[in-house]
């Protein structure tokens, strides 16, 4: 589960960086609160990414996925792409455990390696 949801954080690393640089195309937004937003999300996904082995990683990617909805408020794309990464978050999560259920399952099946 680790490695895909490192992977999905890693991906909305990059998300956030290109859809900042469609928010600032919007007459609305300075510069300096897309990049204050955009760049808050993308440090706390980058961040996160080492903390996911630990106690409670995955509650603060759920943490995430949510600031990153309500960052919505400040620059209205965010909503959206904020839902999406939710989405994402989840599968990651959902499948993640389902391949790691998997792996455990394989590894107790193979024979020990015998020693020679």
């Amino acid at each position: 589960m680790r490695t895909l949801c490192a992977s999905t954080l890693i991906g909305e690393f990059f998300v956030i960086a290109f859809a900042g640089l469609v928010a600032m195309k919007d007459p609305d937004l300075t510069s300096a609160t897309v990049w204050t937003v955009c760049g808050i999300g993308m440090l706390l996904s980058v961040l996160l990414c080492g903390m996911l082995g630990r106690r409670g990683g995955v509650e603060l990617g759920w943490a995430l996925q949510i600031a990153l909805i309500a960052s919505g408020f400040v620059v209205p794309l965010m909503f959206f792409m904020g839902l999406m990464f939710a989405v994402l978050w989840w599968a990651s999560v959902h499948f993640g455990r389902k391949i790691d259920e998997a792996k455990a399952r394989f590894a107790a099946a193979e024979p020990e390696a015998q020693p020679q």
